[in-house]
């Protein structure tokens, strides 16, 4: 689909990989609606585009829908059409297990992560579906697909968004709307500080951070490394290792065995 000159809404545009999807569409010439719950997190990214009236902020609540449902027709007066949606906004929970998890944590993750997406997709397809070209872009995690203790109901939230997704291509197959669903991994964003959630290992003394972050990485790998043997053999996947640097960044990507018990994750690969 042709970026330039298309009027593109982006969820979560205040901060993280949101903004630097909205910086991304700006650069290649798009349009854009940037949404976020922080009126604040939105004049950075806007301060930081210099786009002038190539984009356009909206703060609103994703988990209100009656605010969303007013959304589109901001959008229009802002930019005369829509050609594609990206639900980028998330949130994670505290790292406790399920059972110690409190029901407004639940229920908070849920109103984000899925009814958001829920409420943006219903807000926003009557006019997408009037386009000669449009699309709907939703992030999902590899926590939908490697299930880790201590964020049970996050990566329940991101399963729905999958499976929501990968209904509505089937649903939107033939129409002018294209439907793409994405798996980030771990990238070094604000999102726990934004969640309310502590990340453990993150401490400012080095030692015991290494110290958390080994015993996190042990109690999560049984879990993620169990999805091997109830995963179909004709799923092209494969099991790498990756490597995080200091600073947060990937420094490597190797094929792993399934033996050791570091971060193993499962990603998608070419087909064979």
């Amino acid at each position: 689909m042709e970026l330039t000159g298309n009027v593109f809404v982006v969820t979560g545009g205040g901060n993280g990989i949101g903004r630097e999807v909205v910086l991304g569409l700006l650069t290649r010439g798009a349009r854009v609606a940037a949404v976020d719950l922080s009126e604040q997190g939105l004049a950075e990214t806007a301060a930081l585009a210099g786009a002038g009236e190539r984009l356009s902020t909206h703060t609103v609540d994703i988990t209100d829908r009656a605010a969303v449902e007013v959304l589109p027709d901001a959008v229009i007066s802002a930019h005369g059409r829509v050609d594609g949606l990206l639900n980028v906004a998330g949130i994670i929970q505290p790292f406790v297990r399920f059972a110690d998890l409190e029901y407004s944590h639940i229920e908070k993750v849920m109103a984000v992560n899925f009814w958001g997406v829920v409420h943006t997709t219903k807000a926003f397809l009557p006019q997408l579906r009037t386009r000669p070209q449009a699309t709907v872009v939703n992030v999902s995690s590899m926590g939908a697909l490697a299930p880790v203790p201590g964020q049970a109901v996050y990566g329940a939230s991101k399963a729905a968004v999958m499976l929501l997704t990968e209904a509505l291509y089937a649903e939107l197959k033939g129409t002018p709307v294209t439907v793409s669903v994405v798996f980030p991994g771990g990238v070094s964003t604000h999102i726990a500080e934004n969640s309310g959630a502590a990340i453990p290992g993150r401490s400012t003394d080095a030692a015991a951070s290494a110290e958390a972050a080994d015993a996190w990485s042990a109690a999560a790998a049984p879990s993620v490394l169990s999805l091997s043997a109830t995963s179909p053999s004709s799923c092209s996947w494969a099991w790498v290792m990756l490597t995080i640097s200091d600073s947060g960044s990937v420094s490597s990507v190797e094929p792993a065995g399934r033996t050791r018990s570091e971060a193993w994750i499962w990603v998608p690969t070419a087909a064979p």
